[in-house]
């Protein structure tokens, strides 16, 4: 009999040791993958509203005749490199326009085909460009969001480097992205949107899609991601729970990637990137479906970061940048979004981390793709049916 009670015991004891591995384990998971409303920005307050500014801004025709330019970049000459959505990348320098050869092969099926386009921090010693746009590639029917590096020499691309490649393809036409920034540190930042999959992709650490994500330079995983050596994870990825992310900065004043995205209709969001962190698309949203139907009541949660700010209703933004330059006083140290639903760049006046101004600049030049501060401290913006303007300062067309 007490052989039988010791078994008893000792099968309860191991019982209990295996339920609390397992108990620890996904608490482990958790803390890894949840955070605190206490880490998270405040629930935002909703924007104003957008309206003209007193004075309008003047703007400069730079690379004219151009269809979608998606995105471009500044040569350490201040000449140009913009892609163009339909598959080509084009030099601009001296008023002259010249197509760079080597440019991948493109999915070219509803929001995907060639997207950003970046230089490498030491362009100037080794050459290297980084490029995303949506490939066929891979497993599965349709296309997914890839990123690239190529060097280039002479109007040419060589030594082409395939760094990522999201999985599986997908044949549904939106929420590619995607955009490509450094932080000055070694590493690179790109997106890509969930792929019209909301209910799967960006909730999942195991696919791509609703995500950001971060590599060492040479395409590699840093050793410090947040999923690193989590089982199935996808070890690229720095965020998750993200829509679609068409705008992205470096913000050197705070050391953060920041980024902005679609909503569907309304919920466009700002979001501070952190790593490990989830963002809570689909789970949380602003945002409603385009049929006015309900996606979920919740705004907010105690596991998801909430957005710096939010757009209701929505302007479809991309492109996104932080002005430093002292050629604009009333805008340096705001933030610039061009949107495509309503063909404006849109002026985010801020304070204490609030919006407290908008404005829209530049109406009815066109879906407004990108926006960049030159080397020159000139703001440029991609236009679609337009090219790349340069916004004239207002001291200058006094």
């Amino acid at each position: 009999m007490k052989r039988i009670l010791l078994l008893l015991s000792l099968i309860f004891t191991f019982s209990a040791c295996g339920e609390n591995q397992k108990s620890d384990e996904k608490a482990e998971v958790q803390e890894k993958t949840e955070t605190s409303d206490q880490d998270s920005n405040p629930v935002p307050e909703k924007q104003p509203e957008a309206v003209s500014p007193d004075r309008e801004y003047e703007h400069e025709v730079v690379i004219g005749d151009m269809s979608i330019p998606w995105g471009f970049d500044f040569l350490p000459d201040a000449s140009i490199l913009v892609t163009e959505k339909g598959g080509d990348i084009y030099h601009f320098k001296n008023g002259e326009k010249v197509a760079i050869s080597g440019a991948p092969k493109i999915y070219n099926q509803g929001q995907g085909g060639l997207l950003d386009i970046a230089l490498h921090p030491d362009f100037e010693n080794n050459n290297w460009v980084y490029i995303t746009y949506s490939s066929d590639e891979g497993e599965g029917e349709g296309g997914n969001t890839a990123l690239m590096r190529a060097k280039l020499e002479n109007n040419e691309l060589t030594n082409r480097e395939d760094l990522y490649k999201g999985k599986p393809n997908s044949t549904k036409g939106q929420h590619f992205g995607s955009r490509i920034v450094f932080d000055g540190e070694g590493h690179l930042f790109f997106t890509i949107g969930d792929r019209g999959n909301r209910d799967v992709n960006p909730q999942d650490i195991t696919r791509d899609g609703g995500k950001v994500y971060r590599l060492n330079l040479d395409g590699s995983v840093p050793s410090d991601n947040p999923f690193v050596g989590e089982e199935n994870a996808k070890e690229a990825i720095y965020s998750y729970g993200h829509r679609n992310p068409q705008g992205m900065i470096f913000n050197e004043e705070t050391g953060e990637v920041w980024v902005n995205e679609h909503g569907p209709k309304g919920g466009d969001e700002i979001n501070i990137v952190k790593a490990g962190k989830n963002y809570g698309w689909p789970v949380v949203t602003y945002g409603e479906n385009y049929d006015g139907t309900t996606i979920t009541e919740e705004r907010t949660g105690p596991e998801f970061q909430n957005p710096l700010t939010y757009w209701v209703p929505s302007i479809a933004p991309s492109g996104f940048e932080k002005v430093t330059s002292d050629k604009y006083p009333e805008l340096k140290g705001n933030l610039l979004v061009g949107s495509l639903k309503f063909q404006y760049l849109e002026h985010l006046a801020m304070e204490s981390g609030e919006v407290t101004k908008r404005e829209k600049l530049l109406e009815g030049l066109g879906r407004m793709r990108d926006v960049q501060q030159g080397p020159d401290g000139f703001i440029y913006v991609a236009a679609e049916g337009t090219g790349i303007v340069k916004v004239l300062p207002l001291e200058e067309t006094e």
